[in-house]
């Protein structure tokens, strides 16, 4: 049975899967014929309480914040292509001497820059937990456009052999006019962690859904509290037993009188009616509290620190110190997947890669940029022109090579230093015999007298000092 397999807008060719069957099973996280049944909390189902669509959940500001954070941080980041050098150990960034890869990560696609390109990858794969990219080959089979899919115009398909297949749904954005299965290696697929099934990521508004669904409830029952002019809703109640045709013409009478425009005016009551309030005032329900709780719950689960959201003031101020904390919490494992499904999906030889310029993470801090690189010119690890380079500064003369200091020593030289002998083991202290004086002249005679004197003392105390030193070695 042959399918519609394709590359698109490439080298067209039918692909025929050996083993197969011909037969695709859409991968799916349900393990029973109903599937699991996930709620925001124990019981849900069965009261019909859900939690708002993905859609609704972007409205709630702390996932709003979380979601365009890291996009945006992620997106700001300059693609490099980089090669390592005949030694096998540096990379370098290479640029027009490699054309064949090289323009796809500049410009991916006719209608994005990389900027739009890699936002829209990461927003599809935080709200949805998958980021289907397909590609566009050349006459040569290689990679020239990437395109991010619409992740719910994809169903991931295996195969009776395991192998995986894409079902790709209209997307003419993408210039899909017609619905097709494509082979796994015409798509890079990047997810969040796979909780049910390998192939299907999971998106962290599906851990903060019901907490995010909490915090628009709490917003909405505030807006419309204050837009009762802060006046809660309540009850009247008579001293005695009234008949329900009464009470529904009270009850009518009040709501078309005091409701919606007309709130505020002033009700006359009569026969012993009595208004008592209902609603719990905000205070009561430590409302603040429970909606910072929501927006905390948000943020936790997409890891991103709350002072990034502005939710919170850090506990210190230097700025190189909580972008690396963000770093390490929040952007590292997108980057490095982001990286390596680029390596791979470009089928990038071995001594090329993609990386992400780390240095748009800090290109407003200055001072903590420039006290980093004169720490590492100073330890001799960097050169000047290294670091002005870094900088965008031209070369200095002199400036290519790494400098240290003159009474450094490396440690080769300083291991084949020779140790002090014992002055336990030497023995005694030899005896240094004094010097010869000369005999003191003649009385009367002139000639040499300051000169013996001045000699005679010149070598006493060079003795001295000889056996001092002997001594104390």
């Amino acid at each position: 049975m042959k399918l519609p397999w394709f590359r698109t807008k490439g080298i067209v060719a039918p692909i025929s899967v050996s083993g197969s069957g011909g037969s695709l099973v859409p991968a799916s996280s349900s393990s029973t014929f109903m599937g699991f049944i996930r709620e925001s909390f124990a019981g849900a189902w069965q009261r019909n309480v859900v939690i708002d669509n993905d859609r609704n959940l972007l409205a709630f500001s702390a996932v709003y914040a979380c979601i365009t954070l890291i996009a945006n941080d992620i997106g700001k980041l300059r693609l490099k292509l980089m090669e390592r050098d005949d030694d096998g150990g540096v990379w370098e960034e290479v640029d027009a001497s490699v054309p064949a890869f090289s323009p796809v990560l500049r410009k991916p696609n006719h209608y994005q820059n990389r900027i739009q390109f890699l936002t829209c990858w990461m927003m599809s794969k935080l709200m949805h937990g998958n980021t289907y990219v397909l590609k566009r080959r050349d006459a040569r089979n290689v990679v020239s456009e990437l395109y991010v899919l619409d992740p719910r115009l994809v169903v991931p398909q295996l195969a009776l052999d395991g192998s995986v297949f894409y079902q790709l749904n209209v997307d003419r954005i993408s210039e899909l006019e017609q619905a097709v299965i494509v082979p796994a290696d015409e798509i890079i697929h990047d997810r969040m962690p796979a909780l049910w099934h390998p192939l299907i990521g999971v998106s962290p508004i599906y851990a903060c859904g019901s907490s995010a669904t909490q915090g628009i409830r709490i917003q909405a029952n505030s807006a419309a509290f204050f837009e009762n002019m802060s006046r809660p809703s309540g009850v009247l109640t008579a001293p005695g037993t009234i008949q329900d045709s009464t009470a529904e013409r009270l009850k009518k009478a009040f709501e078309e009188n005091f409701s919606g425009s007309k709130l505020g005016r002033l009700a006359v009551l009569g026969d012993g009616l009595k208004y008592d309030a209902m609603t719990i005032p905000a205070a009561d329900a430590q409302l603040i509290e429970q909606l910072k709780w929501t927006v905390e719950d948000v943020a936790r689960c997409f890891h991103v620190p709350l002072h990034m959201i502005g939710s919170a003031n850090p506990t210190f101020q230097n700025i190189g110190s909580l972008t690396q904390s963000y770093y390490t919490q929040t952007l590292q494992s997108h980057i490095e997947s982001l990286e390596l499904a680029l390596d791979e999906g470009l089928s990038l030889p071995t001594k090329y890669g993609v990386e992400l310029d780390l240095d748009g993470l800090l290109r407003m801090d200055t001072s903590s940029r420039f006290d980093a690189w004169g720490k590492a010119i100073g330890a001799g690890w960097m050169s000047p022109n290294e670091a002005r380079l870094r900088e965008n500064l031209e070369p200095v003369e002199g400036g290519q090579t790494p400098y240290l200091q003159q009474q450094n020593w490396s440690l080769a030289q300083l291991d084949k230093r020779t140790m002090p002998p014992d002055p336990a083991a030497a023995g005694p202290t030899p005896t240094i015999p004094a010097p010869a004086l000369k005999p003191p002249p003649e009385a009367g005679v002139e000639g040499d007298d300051e000169v013996v004197s001045s000699e005679a003392l010149a070598v006493a105390l060079i003795s001295k000092f000889a056996e001092a030193a002997y001594a104390e070695n």
